[in-house]
């Protein structure tokens, strides 16, 4: 297409009958001065940019300027103003100061109406500065000079100006039209890569809606365009000087348009919402995602999914949906949300149906509630010349990962379908016509992913030129030949199948350029679909073929070697025929003829090996089949000859579905161009398939019709071979699950299919598993399935929809069963039918009038990234023998409830030998080829939810390595547990169930442990011992746990407090402050581990060995509750850790994901690939994104700190962003700046200041502020306070509110909770007040709790009942306790009157008493049962207690039977409650008591009978000395009371109840404040009496 005349001086272009924009290189400085002081006079111009250009552009513009004015003796003056970058400069605040700094008498004199304003930069400053004239002195004069290609062609242009509010983008503005807008190109030159991009997709858009001719233009110089876009930016012309006027030519494209669009519309009546194409959709992306994604990238995501609408709603073809995509594509653009790039750069954030819907709800065009999109028609005009209304309906169908398919209801429907093109013969003729010579018109060609993935690798492969023509209708191909070079970057192929198979053979035709092979590679699906015995037999023909991963498997790297040896070629073709075609379509090219011999017996879908041949023909290459040898064919040297026109007949496979559609509902379908003359096999399916099932079937030569039998009458096939047709089994499957007859029986049975197994997905798996949810039982065979069919009324409701593994086939099948389903059934994937039917949906709900609902279930790709998510992939646990593997698998299995094998264990119990026995018959490497098996077995038959511990050697094979490396691709769980090697050693002395080392045990350490790195994902150091007493797993590798599973809730809890902490440490060895970390920790929400100032012995000061930093990191966790924040504080950001040392901050932080630590602290200052590298491996850690500056070189005033925010954003969970305050407007501006960072994001943020001055900040920074301690031996940063000096101020200042907390119970005078309570009060710096309220009746305390001040309450006899009544909720433990003991109220929710704060009544004595009875060395041992003396109130509590703690059975001590059977029969029947209340009831007791809490009051003697009981049973079982044994008085006088007495006789540990006092309190004030202190510190204020 030749460029128009006048491309090479200045460009004028009107708007609104002006010619108000100029366009071209190198205007901006004399050009622009000149004609302003000519055209534009006045005697003040202020020009107005952010901090980032003002360097750049203004100096050489105030030059120029002054010049001017000197010259031309004109009185005129120039200022200058500087904002902040970014958009969140786009808002009210910076508006008015602007205007402050303008009517400001400094100015000398003030802006007047007469003033100019030239607004320098991109869409942020074009529009806040234009909106700043719009309303200055009623309006005044503006001038754009846009500075990127987005403001160039879109936001510089017609006059619309705004700022953003909290509520959405541009909702506050004017139509305000500058005077002039000056686009100088050369700003271009230096404009990022990312940034440019950004600018193509307003190009594109406004190509799309209005020209079709510009946008072939832009189809065609896309590839020169990117290459100069992708030069690194320069500011001497340089980078753009080859594509100068490609460049203009498309600037000035898109400005004349859009001028011409205003001129007609100035006040966006109809005709200008055209240019929203995209942003209906666009916005509401942005509206989540900004800043990490770019206006641009989600309006070009926008218009993708607008058009996808209008194919939706019938008014666009397939084809411009796939023409739009492509064009957006080859500039970079992304197209989809689930983009690799979009997500990694906004930090794997969900962008929830709803939320969209309510940003689209505020959109300006939408008229009331109804909202208004564009829609096209085709490329270069849309549907109506305004934007369309659309229902809600179907806009969310298009938004949401899936949808709902209603039953069928038009049952007299006669429809006529065309599927798309077969992808099958797609892929061929774009292969054949790509190596071929000349031109081919190719027509029907499928638009789908798969073949969207093979024009983009023979693009890349420079194997042919691509262009539309008739609207994407038809695809024009000029092949070269067979010429192909190697691509200068590797050819994702995502999940398409046929194009990596194809492109296998395909890329060993290349020659040689800069690169010498070309890599293949996919998705973590494709990486374990099979390739090798096309690899072995390329191989075998002089093709250099390796492996870059797993054996067998995509990724190749392929070397160029310009064509096959020829000759012969042998291949395995039972698994694939695309392995044969894929050689038979390249062998013409190879250096001689070839003759293809196919081995292994009947090769599998024959059908497609014909297709192949019969299509080679049609391109001039006959290729014969041997008539001596079975299986064998010779194919000529030569080259294709193109056809002038090739017609793609619809895919036979897909049409399989729509035919289904017929016969399962009764009614008619007919596909107009499959017959029987097709060269698909799958074109059968109507005759061998759905005749015999009942249906009626006229089939001609070229097209098919199917008239199902009435509704719930098919019939089962008794037996069926597919192999002609394996891709139509599915479509069989569901049918045969409604298929009943009576005589014959009801199973369907279907084979011929193995080879399903291995394409998307396991197949026949996926329909067995996906059928069961509907009812319908069906078994796999070696080589098919068997279906037993039902009745329609008798099918099931899935409950959680159907689950599609990202395969095109499931999805469509499903969706035919679901016609006649009970009710709507939910399709999990929606999108996956894109692979070759992308507009199925819309067919369905166009042709057959299906009502389609879309349902938002999350992004399953996500799944590992994504906040709330969980992990259900199998645990592998992998170590050293006696490094605690089984110990773990029990305890893993008790945490997440999943079944746990020892596979050792598995291996003995399946041979009937030991591992000793296999190994002296079978040798090691028999036992290791059983162990691999093993392993290789239980992943593939339990793939999720269950727990495996391995044998030591189990990496000691490659292949064996492999499994496990895989099931980590795929987002399993492979735990390395490891203690230290000399406790290794010193277990492994005595266990004698395994053969012994025959090497040195540290050696093989040594040996193995790079391999159980490779292999593993996650590793937990154990410090407990390898056959610990309890299955009961300690609290830390709970916590571990639940954190790498997705089951950790820390994030929430601390989002959900007013205030939170994290306490840093500054300790250079955790062991030697055990004795303060608990204290240290005591009011904080997380610990800070700063692993630069940890120090050992002999090592470099703040570069702590990667073993030091493994134990401090698991004796932390074992020593404190708390989540673990991850810190390598630099120097350069005011640490240790040297700045220069990247490779070891990268172990550091690889070793703390590997760790599962909670959160990371991660400097964003390090390089883009190695921020990525870490956020990509996360897993469910929680990334702090943080930049510290302790030089004090940023400002939160002009902007510096945006980029660091920006960045921020787009790497972190949590933002952390530390300035310093010199004074104390610096805390002021910081809270500004914070203020207006928060108005677009959910992203959590700590921002503070360091230095005395900053001081303030700390005290208003409410999330996650980082605090020190008195203990520690130092503050981690100038300034830090602690968490109780926060608090102190946050209650000077009225933050924290003082409340009244009471005890309301008689007689009550005595009590010593007051002292506690107070005292814990003071120490964490809270203002509240504990105090007494004598009564006995609960009336007196019920305007209390309902008092704004009331902060909770403590409840004793008589009141713990009563108490109830007054209460909104009552939790679960006081429930069956049967009294209330803590009263809360809870402010975040309405009580049942809707007039205050929701009361919860609670329980914690029960509390008490675990807590102190864990305290003094009660452990959970796997059998124990539990004693309760006593049978009144407090015995409930007792009893809850010991269940909680593991005890079973129960034994309940009291002197009446009756009131003791009273008691028992109001627990639940699992406590396993036994009384007793004589001698005679001790003969049930089987096995020793450990633990007893005593209940009765000791102000009296004990009964008698009571006396000889408890005496008899604390003095039993002497042979258990060993075993601490203990007893709990919950009477607090006298001291030491009888009951002590007699246990302490026995020998038992006796704890009086006065700490159970301090235990409960501990629990009330944590319930009250969120605080949990330590308990000696209850116990020193109740026995000091300090109030």
């Amino acid at each position: 297409m030749a460029l128009p005349n006048g491309i090479h001086k200045p460009t004028w272009v009107s708007i609104l009958e002006r010619e108000d924009i100029v366009v071209d290189y190198d205007i901006w400085g004399s050009f622009v001065v000149n004609d302003l002081l000519k055209n534009l006079q006045s005697p003040t111009y202020v020009l107005i940019t952010d901090t980032n250009l003002f360097p750049l552009y203004v100096p050489t513009f105030v030059a120029a300027f002054s010049s001017a004015i000197v010259k031309e003796k004109v009185n005129a003056r120039l200022l200058t103003y500087q904002v902040p970058p970014g958009e969140t400069s786009k808002s009210r605040s910076t508006k008015a100061t602007i205007e402050d700094w303008m009517l400001s008498e400094a100015r000398d004199p003030p802006c007047d109406t007469q003033t100019v304003v030239i607004a320098l930069g991109g869409g942020v400053i074009g529009d806040m500065i234009g909106f700043v004239a719009a309303t200055f002195k009623r309006g005044i004069r503006f001038v754009q000079v846009p500075t990127s290609l987005l403001a160039m062609v879109d936001s510089s242009i017609g006059g619309k100006t705004a700022i953003d509010t909290p509520a959405g983008k541009n909702l506050i503005g004017a139509f305000w039209q500058p005077r002039r807008v000056y686009i100088d190109l050369n700003f271009l030159n230096s404009l990022p890569e990312r940034e440019f991009i950004n600018g193509f997709a307003e190009v594109i858009k406004t190509a799309a809606i209005w020209n079709s001719n510009e946008f072939e233009f832009l189809e065609q110089h896309a590839t020169e365009l990117m290459e100069a876009i992708e030069q690194e930016p320069d500011s001497d012309g340089i980078r753009l000087s080859r594509v100068k006027d490609v460049l203009k030519r498309t600037v000035l494209a898109s400005v004349r348009v859009k001028a011409h669009v205003v001129s007609a519309d100035e006040r966006e009546g109809g005709l200008r919402n055209l240019l929203n194409f995209g942003h209906s959709i666009g916005h509401a992306i942005e509206g989540i995602l900004t800043p990490q994604i770019l206006h641009g990238e989600c309006v070009s995501i926008g218009m993708v999914l607008e058009a996808v609408l209008a194919r939706h709603l019938g008014v666009l073809k397939g084809s411009s949906v796939s023409r739009l995509m492509k064009c957006l594509a080859s500039y970079k653009l992304p197209v989809s949300l689930n983009d690799p790039i979009v997500q990694e750069r906004a930090g794997y954030k969900d962008c929830p149906v709803d939320r969209l819907m309510s940003i689209m709800g505020v959109d300006k065009k939408n008229h009331g509630k109804n909202k208004r999109i564009v829609l096209l028609s085709g490329i270069g005009r849309t549907y109506e010349l305004k934007a369309s209304t659309v229902e809600d309906r179907h806009i969310r169908v298009i938004l949401s990962s899936g949808v709902e398919v209603s039953p069928f209801t038009s049952p007299m429907l006669k429809a006529t379908c065309t599927p798309p093109g077969s992808k099958s013969i797609s892929n061929r003729v774009l292969v054949l016509a790509a190596l071929g010579r000349g031109e081919c018109r190719i027509k029907n060609l499928l638009h789908s992913d798969d073949t969207e993935v093979m024009l983009q690798a023979l693009t890349e492969l420079q194997a042919a030129s691509f262009s539309w023509e008739d609207d994407g209708d038809v695809l024009v191909v000029n092949g070269r030949g067979g010429n192909l070079k190697t691509s200068q970057k590797d050819l994702y192929l995502g999940n398409a199948g046929t194009a990596s198979r194809f492109l296998t053979t395909v890329a060993t035709l290349v020659t040689p350029t800069s690169r010498n092979c070309s890599v293949l590679t996919g998705n973590l699906r494709m990486k374990v679909r099979p390739i090798g015995p096309l690899v072995e037999a390329l191989r075998s023909n002089g093709a250099t073929v390796d492996y870059t991963e797993i054996e067998g498997s995509l990724p190749l790297i392929i070397g160029a070697s310009g064509g096959l040896d020829g000759g012969d070629i042998t291949l395995a073709a039972t698994v694939s025929s695309q392995y044969v075609s894929s050689i038979l379509m390249c062998a013409p090219y190879a250096k001689r003829p070839i003759t293809l011999r196919l081995v292994g017996g009947k090769p599998i879908s024959q059908p497609y090996i014909d297709m192949t041949t019969a299509m080679m023909a049609s391109f001039g290459i006959v290729v014969s089949k041997s008539q001596v040898e079975q299986h064998t064919y010779h194919i000529p040297k030569g080259g294709y000859r193109n056809p002038h026109e090739y017609y793609v007949e619809s895919d036979a496979s897909s049409a399989t579905y729509p035919l289904a559609v017929a016969a399962i509902t009764g009614t008619t379908c007919t596909i107009p161009n499959i017959g029987s003359s097709s060269l698909q096999g799958d074109a059968k399916f109507a005759v061998e398939v759905l005749e015999r099932m009942g249906c009626t079937v006229k089939q001609t030569a070229s097209s098919t019709t199917v008239t199902g039998p009435r509704k719930g009458t098919l019939k089962p096939i008794p037996i069926i071979d597919m192999e002609s047709m394996t891709d139509a089994f599915l479509t069989a499957s569901v049918l045969g699950a409604v298929a009943q007859s009576g005589a014959t029986g009801n199973t369907t049975r279907i084979v011929g299919i193995a080879n399903q197994r291995v394409k998307e997905c396991n197949r026949i798996r996926a329909m067995r598993d996906e059928l069961s949810k509907f009812g319908v039982q069906s078994r796999e065979l070696d080589d098919g399935i068997e279906i037993n069919g039902i009745d329609i009324p008798g099918l099931k409701k899935p409950p959680n929809g159907i689950e599609c593994y990202d395969d095109h086939r499931v999805a469509m099948s499903f969706s035919v069963l679901a016609l006649v389903g009970p009710g709507q059934v939910l399709i999990r994937e929606r999108e996956c039918v894109g692979k070759t039917w992308p507009g199925w949906w819309d067919e369905l709900a166009q042709t057959f009038g299906v009502q389609l609902s879309g349902v938002d279930v999350g992004n399953s790709t996500r799944t590992m990234r994504s906040p709330g998510s969980t992990n259900h992939k199998s645990l592998v646990i992998i170590g050293m023998r006696g490094a605690g593997k089984t110990t773990a698998g029990v305890w893993a299995s008790k945490v997440l409830g999943w079944p746990f094998t020892d596979l050792d264990r598995y291996l003995e119990e399946k041979v009937g030998q030991t591992i000793p026995e296999i190994i002296k018959r079978e040798e090691w490497i028999g036992f290791r080829n059983r162990e691999s098996s093993v392993l290789r077995l239980v992943l593939k038959e339990h793939p999720t939810m269950h727990v495996f511990a391995c044998g030591g050697g189990i990496v000691e094979r490659a292949d064996t390595r492999s499994l496990l490396i895989e099931h980590c691709r795929v987002g399993g769980t492979v735990l390395l547990v490891h203690r230290r090697v000399g406790d290794v050693i010193q277990y492994l002395q005595v266990d004698k169930t395994r053969p012994a080392y025959v090497e040195d045990i540290q050696g093989v350490w040594k040996r193995r442990q790079p391999h159980y790195q490779e292999c593993s994902n996650y590793e937990f150091f154990s410090r407990y011992s390898v056959t610990p007493e309890t299955d009961i797993a300690p609290h830390d590798f709970a916590r571990f746990l639940k954190n790498i599973k997705g089951r950790g809730r820390h994030m929430d809890s601390i989002r959900k407090k007013k205030q939170s902490f994290f306490v840093s440490l500054t300790l250079p060895d955790i062991t030697q402050a055990v004795s303060i970390l608990r204290e240290v920790a005591v009011g904080s929400d997380a610990v800070e581990l700063r692993v630069d100032l940890l120090m050992k012995e002999g090592e470099s000061p703040g570069m702590p060995s990667i073993e030091y930093v493994t134990e401090q990191l698991a004796i932390l966790r074992a020593l404190v509750d708390l989540p673990i924040i991850f810190t390598v504080r630099t120097r350069g950001q005011g640490g240790v850790f040297p700045d220069e040392k990247t490779d070891h901050a990268l172990h550091l932080y690889q070793l703390a994901l590997r760790m599962g630590v909670e959160f990371l602290d991660l400097e964003v200052q390090y390089p883009e690939p190695f921020l990525s590298s870490v956020v990509q491996t996360k897993g469910f850690t929680k990334i702090i994104a943080s930049h510290h500056d302790p030089q004090g070189y940023l400002s939160w005033d002009n902007g510096s700190w945006i980029p660091y925010f920006n960045k921020a954003l787009r790497y972190g969970d949590v933002m952390k962003l530390v300035g310093v305050a010199k004074e104390q407007k610096d805390n002021l501006a910081l809270a500004q700046f914070k203020a207006r960072a928060e108005e677009g994001h959910d992203t959590p943020m700590i921002a503070i200041n360091m230095g005395v001055e900053g001081q303030l900040s700390r005290i208003q920074n409410a999330f996650m502020t980082p605090v020190s301690h008195p203990a520690l031996p130092f503050k981690a940063a100038p300034g830090q306070l602690s968490a109780a000096e926060i608090r102190l101020g946050l209650s000077l200042h009225g933050v924290i509110t003082a409340k009244q907390y009471f005890l309301f119970g008689n007689p009550i005078q005595a009590s010593r909770s007051p002292a506690m309570h107070n005292a814990l009060f003071k120490a964490n710096g809270l203002p509240h007040q504990y105090g007494l309220f004598d009564t006995r009746s609960v009336r007196d305390v019920e305007g209390i709790i309902r008092r704004n001040d009331f902060g909770g309450a403590s409840i004793t006899i008589p009141l713990k009942l009563d108490i109830v009544q007054c209460l909104d909720e009552v939790s679960e433990d006081a429930r069956i306790i049967g009294a209330v003991n803590t009263v809360i109220p809870d402010p975040s929710r309405l009580n049942k009157n809707g007039n205050g704060s929701l009361l919860i009544g609670c329980n914690t004595d029960w509390q008490g008493m675990k807590l102190v009875l864990t305290s003094c060395g009660f452990q959970r041992l796997q059998y124990q049962s539990g004693l309760v003396i006593g049978n009144g109130g407090t015995a409930r509590a007792a009893i809850y207690t010991l269940h909680d703690l593991g005890c079973a059975p129960i034994f309940v001590v009291g002197r009446s039977l009756e009131k003791l059977g009273t008691l028992l029969k109001s627990f639940p029947h699992d406590y396993d409650l036994r009384p007793l209340c004589s001698l005679s009831d001790l003969a049930v007791i089987d096995q020793p008591l450990t633990v007893a809490i005593s209940t009765i009051p000791a102000d009296s003697d004990i009964e008698p009978s009571m006396s000889h009981v408890v005496r008899k049973l604390f003095g039993a079982h002497k042979s258990h000395e060993k075993t601490l044994k203990i007893l709990l008085e919950m009477a607090y006088k006298p001291r030491h009371t009888a009951m002590m007495r007699i246990a302490a006789d026995a020998g038992w540990k006796t704890i009086p109840g006065l700490q159970v006092l301090a235990g409960q309190g501990l629990f009330q004030f944590q319930l009250w404040t969120g605080i949990m202190p330590l308990q000696q510190q209850a116990m020193a204020a109740i026995m000091s009496g300090d109030v």
